[in-house]
């Protein structure tokens, strides 16, 4: 009896360790927001929605992102009738291609804004309509200032999918969970690296180019309505205004008899000036985010190098199957599909390797410890994960620059392409978790924040690509693209590790807390 007793109290000590955290954060929301939540168990909560109801949100959000990178990589087999049909010389070209990635580096600032003030649903809605107008307008007339403005606005639209898709699964699941989260939202994305091209490759060959915007515009219309049926609000201080804005509706009614203040022009003023005062801070925070934390910069830094390297690929993947091989348009675009190959392997499996490390370290520092409560996750949790696509991302591009010179056997160009584009997301791909981890509630600040050099860096490395591989070839050009990455990113995980919680520190005095 006496040990069944020790037992009962030794269960008992952690699950109300447990409760009184989750009353102490129900009423920090409360303080916070003016509501909060019935209990930890209240299915208002996004944490407490069922698995089919955040699964589908986070479908619904992976189609998005979906359409996002589809119409990034769409132009790459049709680049050359496009160049041909507007008259552009190779250098305007590789600009009316890479002049989306330039979009999508200055689009997330708003959108993040106004999802932190609004929530996430609503901008999500005007971000894909906005896409959809500027999208079908481009190969209107066949004018090149046209085709160039609108990709790049069409962009502003579609960097809602990576904006929101990594913070809407951040509302839903905890930080043990966030490889799997990821996952749900990859899931489809990562398919867009090869549907683009081999899409891009049939209907120019088979239709004609213009009809690679419309379609892609239909396609965007069906996620819409899709997306208005079934994606729910997930951000909880979005939800939490709301509530609180709900249950002082009653006080009001009981005074109904008493006739409301009619709005003065000096009341109006002052509500537009208050909402134009939070969208200036909300705008303003992720270039604080990005100038005030250390590790910020360093994320931003890596995430650009390695998504500049990868764009410079899809961008001139289909013109060496083309030029050196020999392929048809429809041909050249079916290898993409061994760089969708890598990416979902290392967005799948790899996120649930990440949640099980996660995890083996949270118990690891419990058992040093010696406590019987598991530790809260902290990012550095993250960083073991960096490891093999650091060691993929440079081995893959030497395996496949080398292959390609050589002109070795497509199967295993291909393979070199599978490692490369593997390593270069599960590198990606744990750095998007340390910043979530890290960011909690502004999180779509802190993306649109580390994306920005990404997308930029996307803009202006497909544009000198053509002159590396004429200079130094495949194997010198993806030699020195490797040895620049290695350079880089290799004391980024020893870095993280030993110093990462005095960096977050360090940027969180800077910024107050945020």
């Amino acid at each position: 009896m006496i040990g069944q007793e020790k037992s009962a109290d030794v269960e008992a000590g952690p699950r109300a360790h447990g409760e009184d955290e989750a009353v102490q954060h129900l009423e920090r929301l409360r303080k916070q927001y003016g509501a909060t939540w019935d209990g930890p168990h209240d299915l208002q909560d996004p944490y407490n929605w069922t698995s089919t109801k955040k699964i589908s949100i986070g479908i619904v959000m992976g189609l998005g992102t979906l359409v996002t990178l589809v119409t990034a990589s769409v132009t790459a087999a049709a680049l050359g009738d496009i160049a041909r049909d507007l008259h552009l010389d190779p250098a305007t070209a590789q600009i009316s291609f890479s002049v989306y990635f330039l979009g999508l580096a200055f689009g997330p600032f708003p959108i993040a804004a106004i999802s932190e003030m609004n929530g996430r649903r609503n901008v999500w809605i005007a971000s894909n309509v906005w896409f959809i107008f500027w999208n079908s307008l481009c190969p209107v007339g066949y004018s090149k200032g046209l085709m160039i403005g609108g990709r790049f606005l069409a962009a502003l639209g579609a960097s809602a999918g990576n904006t929101l898709a990594g913070p809407v699964m951040t509302d839903m699941f905890h930080e043990k969970d966030r490889g799997k989260s990821l996952a749900i939202a990859g899931l489809l994305p990562y398919l867009g690296p090869a549907l683009g091209p081999i899409i891009g490759g049939l209907v120019s060959e088979l239709i004609h180019w213009p009809w690679l915007f419309w379609i892609i515009s239909i396609i965007d219309a069906v996620v819409l309505v899709i997306g208005l049926i079934i994606l729910r609000e997930t951000y909880t201080p979005a939800l939490l205004r709301r509530k609180a804005a709900a249950m002082r509706q009653p006080d009001q009614e009981i005074s109904a008899e008493i006739p409301a203040p009619s709005p003065t022009a000096i009341n109006r003023w002052a509500t537009w000036r208050n909402s134009l005062s939070l969208l200036r801070v909300s705008i303003l925070r992720p270039f604080r985010l990005l100038f005030l934390q250390p590790v910020m910069q360093i994320v931003t830094l890596n995430m650009g190098l390695a998504f500049g390297i990868y764009t410079l690929t899809i961008s001139t993947f289909a013109q060496l199957w083309i030029e050196r091989y020999g392929q048809s348009k429809v041909s050249s675009s079916l290898h993409y599909i061994a760089i969708s190959i890598g990416i979902t392997l290392a967005t799948q499996v790899g996120g649930r390797v990440m949640d099980w490390i996660y995890q083996r370290l949270r118990e690891r520092d419990s058992a040093a410890s010696g406590t019987e409560n598991l530790p809260p996750g902290k990012p550095e949790y993250r960083v073991p994960y960096m490891i093999p696509g650091i060691l993929l991302l440079p081995a893959g591009l030497f395996w496949y620059g080398w292959s390609a010179q050589y002109k070795y056997h497509w199967i295993i160009v291909d393979i070199g392409a599978a490692v490369f584009s593997m390593g270069n997301f599960i590198y990606n791909q744990a750095l998007n978790a340390y910043i979530l981890d890290e960011s909690k509630e502004y999180g779509a600040s802190a993306i649109a924040a580390v994306r920005v050099l990404s997308q930029i860096l996307g803009f202006i490395f497909p544009i000198f690509a053509p002159k590396l591989y004429d200079t130094l070839d495949y194997g010198w050009g993806n030699t020195v693209l490797g040895l620049v990455f290695i350079v880089l990113a290799f004391p980024v995980p020893p870095c993280l590790w030993k110093w990462g919680e005095k960096l977050r520190a360090t940027g969180r005095r800077r910024t107050g807390g945020k």
